[in-house]
């Protein structure tokens, strides 16, 4: 079992900046950030692979440029770092993490723990 403590959302207004943390209590093989605007399905923003190596990190297109994706591995946690926001970036923002080998990074399904969300409001 792995829990996932997430925390660093909140208001801002348009080209403001956030910057989001997931704390993994337990051994993950990726970690990684979905968000869930109103009325809208759960959507892929960001992962990455844990450990040591890291590996090469997914970005959804629509935020390239302006989330980065990064980890401490010492504390088994993971940042995404917001900026230019947009009021489209408007969700509730919910990290994961997946103990298997092998996914693929972009896929909701492959993911086996979540956290409980963290509200991000981007006001224009």
């Amino acid at each position: 079992q792995v829990q996932l403590v997430e925390s660093g959302g909140g208001l801002v207004q348009a080209g403001g900046s956030l910057r989001l943390s997931c704390a993994a209590a337990g051994r993950t093989s990726a970690m990684g950030w979905f968000r869930q605007a109103p009325g809208k399905e759960r959507e892929f923003v960001v992962a990455g692979w844990s450990g040591g190596s890291g590996g090469s990190t997914a970005y959804a297109d629509s935020v390239k440029g302006r989330f980065t994706f990064s980890r401490n591995n010492a504390k088994n946690t993971v940042y995404l770092q917001m900026n230019s926001l947009k009021p489209e970036d408007t969700a509730v923002y919910f990290c994961a993490a997946s103990v298997r080998y092998g996914i693929n990074l972009y896929v909701e399904g492959h993911y086996d723990y979540w956290g409980r969300g963290t509200q991000v409001t981007v006001s224009s």
